[in-house]
């Protein structure tokens, strides 16, 4: 995994500013280093500038990007983060057309690939990717997302110029870009957030490529392409052929996923999905003579504190120990504190340059960093409950019926603590409502679908679109952040594709949740962890934590510089504080209740400092 960054301007000369701009490509790739600390490099042609900071996952001596290829008549040149599970295929393919390889990493395969079938050659990859390709012939400028999305790119136009970097904080290293948000801007922190709309970059004039879709950017201006998106049609499949395709396409994504030159690891939550990855990895180590690492994570003192609720009816830790036993790994049980936890809010709000999943997001990030320090690559279980229905919202017949988002059906416990005034400048229900029917508009339909299944169209879109997103968003940048790459094998198209045409009776059959997916796993697991009822990441539940965070509220109340004070009403908040939480009631998912919404704001108000971010069109 790495960081990309840069800018093309069809106008401008950049060459008669050499010094200059090779100084901001890497000013733009120093803000990104902890996406990749081992390597860095710039490349600058006449209207184009590439940024590139690397991990070194692949082909550790001769991976360096920029790359740049010369052939048939033209220069390409290309900055690339990401992972090709089809790379030993496509190197194939490509040797066979006569294209000779002087490295063994993927970023030369599509690079190679670009240059003899041009942008339509991403529709042939398999893979995690944010890719930027220049081609000094056509004098274009391309930039890629993969279709999942599990990798970020986000790009701003200022002036003719279009900026572009894996992450905001690289576009805002550039001095044409000036940290604002407006009442959009407002509305996706506090009516959407901790997710964003698709495409959404939150400051404003800032965008995301979104899942699937390429940029053409030259003489001409700037060009949208959709190459990848979902099509629904009849499934055709009978039940047993169905489990048999999802248990083949899971294991091959898992084992395609393993492909590293340093050694991975796993997270093992004792879920069926973590679970899974992990007892398929330990098999294929296991024929090389070799012991899968695994990971688990809970909050110190968490068996005593823990509160069952419907949202989380049960702790990992003895699923964990039975599955360790099981698949012979060699396991770590890692724990954070209340003092971590609360360091890395600010930790979490540098990572993603946004407010994020508060606790959620930071005990993440301090879990990763001890992950880090021993291994640079690991393999997850998420995006498999957006995929398979595997969330409360698939079954409760109001999340059915509700005209808003399933996982915030009620936005009043967002607008509890903000002022009237600032309420009324935000509209925050009209905003969040059209946000809702664009996406339900976009849904692919099927003829054949009853009224019920249409509508669980409409749900399973919502989650792989807007939460999943947000969980993507989360693993990669708190993994990132430390300079572990998080790779997610559920996320494959082949599978995605495959099961958002097989019917909710298949998938939940006999009301058992993601019945599919954990008969597909028959074999690989034991029956108890196999069938365990679904029970999200932890989170810590010390009422010393909760304590601590109205401690440093009420600073920031006695702080009249907090910027976040300008959106809330105190009488409100004061009041909050002096109430004891609930933590069965969400206000955002499964876990963010009254603790994270304390955190949340925390996250809000530091945002707002560090980025010096000015409030413009309220």
């Amino acid at each position: 995994m790495c960081g990309i960054a840069g800018f093309y301007h069809k106008g401008k000369d950049y060459g008669a500013e050499e010094a200059y701009r090779c100084s901001l490509l890497v000013k733009m790739h120093q803000e990104l280093w902890r996406r990749g600390p081992d390597d860095a490099g710039v490349y600058l042609a006449q209207h184009c500038g590439l940024s590139h900071s690397r991990l070194a996952i692949i082909d550790i001596s001769g991976g360096h990007q920029p790359m740049v290829r010369t052939a048939k008549g033209k220069t390409c040149a290309i900055a690339y983060n990401g992972e090709l599970y089809n790379g030993k295929e496509l190197r194939e393919m490509l040797m066979g057309r006569g294209w000779n390889f002087a490295t063994t990493c993927d970023t030369e395969v599509i690079l190679l690939g670009f240059m003899e079938f041009g942008p339509e050659f991403v529709k042939r990859l398999n893979g995690i990717f944010a890719v930027a390709i220049y081609d000094s012939r056509e004098d274009s400028l391309y930039l890629f997302r993969d279709p999942m999305g599990v990798k970020p790119l986000f790009y701003t136009e200022c002036g003719g110029e279009l900026i572009f970097a894996s992450e905001l904080k690289g576009i805002l290293a550039h001095p044409s870009v000036k940290a604002e948000i407006d009442r959009e801007g407002l509305n996706e922190i506090f009516g959407i957030g901790p997710a964003r709309s698709v495409g959404c970059g939150v400051f404003k004039g800032i965008k995301e490529v979104r899942p699937g879709e390429f940029l053409a950017c030259s003489r001409e201006g700037l060009q949208k392409k959709t190459y990848w998106k979902l099509e629904s049609h009849p499934h055709s499949d009978g039940y047993g052929e169905t489990v048999e395709k999802v248990s083949f396409l899971v294991q091959d994504s898992i084992r395609r996923q393993m492909v590293s030159d340093v050694p991975i690891c796993t997270f093992l939550s004792g879920g069926v999905d973590s679970s899974l990855v992990s007892a398929v990895c330990a098999a294929e180590l296991k024929k090389q003579g070799r012991k899968l690492a695994t990971f688990s994570f809970d909050f110190v003192d968490n068996q005593k504190n823990f509160k069952a609720n419907a949202f989380q009816p049960s702790q990992d830790r003895p699923y964990v120990e039975q599955m360790v036993e099981y698949i012979g790994s060699s396991h770590t049980f890692l724990e954070c504190d209340n003092k971590n936890q609360i360091a890395m809010l600010y930790d979490s709000v540098k990572a993603h340059d946004l407010p994020a999943m508060a606790d959620v997001d930071s005990s993440m990030l301090y879990f990763c960093s001890q992950v880090s320090k021993k291994y640079k690559v690991t393999l997850t279980g998420e995006c498999a409950d957006e995929i398979f229905g595997g969330y409360p919202w698939f079954h409760k017949e109001e999340c059915m019926r509700a005209g808003m988002f399933p996982w915030t059906m009620d936005l009043s416990p967002r607008k509890e603590l903000l002022s009237e005034e600032f309420l009324e400048a935000l509209d925050m229900d009209a905003y969040v409502k059209r946000r809702y029917d664009e996406s339900v508009a976009e849904t692919p339909r099927c003829a054949e679908d009853s009224p019920e299944e249409a509508r669980r169209r409409e749900i399973s879109y919502l989650n792989l679109k807007w939460f999943m997103q947000t969980l993507l968003n989360r693993m990669d940048r708190t993994s990132m952040y430390s300079g572990l790459e998080a790779r997610v094998p559920f996320a494959d198209t082949r599978i995605v594709q495959y099961v958002w045409n097989v019917p909710w009776e298949m998938k939940a059959k006999d009301g058992v949740v993601k019945h599919l997916l954990r008969e597909s796993g028959k074999g690989l697991l034991p029956e108890e962890v196999l069938f365990r009822r679904k029970s999200p990441y932890p989170k810590t539940y010390d009422p010393q934590y909760e304590g601590l965070l109205k401690g440093m509220v009420r600073e920031m109340l006695l702080d009249g510089s907090s910027p976040v004070l300008q959106f809330l009403s105190q009488k409100k908040l004061q009041a909050f504080l002096e109430r004891e939480s609930d933590y069965g009631k969400p206000w955002y998912g499964q876990l963010m209740a009254g603790p994270q919404m304390l955190a949340y704001l925390l996250q809000v108000d530091e945002w707002m400092r560090r980025y010096r971010i000015k409030v413009v069109g309220l």
